[in-house]
């Protein structure tokens, strides 16, 4: 991700709007990389978060982590409703990524599901 920003960019947005994102002076691209590589640390970090989590045998634990998952993600869903399709370049984007974010929720969900059915089994 941090090695080819932009052709990620070019992929997710397309040409045009991945030329405006890049930032046009060398600060904002500064700022830009700088940004992607909190962005890559952050999802590594919740990567080994989730993995520890995963080898924890407590049900409750893992039940209580999960609901915090679903409200992250619609939380991030609601985000991009409001805000997201307010921003000019990225107001194509926000529907997809919307979607993308119910999806994970359900998943947890599914999740939740699960152990419920474990549980009371």
């Amino acid at each position: 991700m941090v090695f080819y920003s932009k052709e990620i960019c070019v992929l997710g947005h397309g040409p045009k709007t991945a030329s405006k994102l890049q930032g046009s002076t060398p600060h904002d691209q500064l700022l830009i990389q700088t940004s992607d590589s909190f962005s890559g640390l952050l999802l590594f970090t919740i990567g080994f978060l989730v993995f520890m989590v995963a080898c924890v045998k407590d049900w409750e634990f893992q039940s209580f982590f999960a609901k915090g998952c679903v409200f992250l993600h619609i939380s991030m869903a609601v985000w991009r409703f409001y805000f997201g399709r307010k921003l000019e370049d990225l107001a194509h984007d926000w529907p997809r990524h919307a979607v993308g974010d119910i999806a994970l929720a359900t998943s947890w969900l599914f999740f939740l599901v699960y152990l419920w059915r474990e549980k009371y089994d």
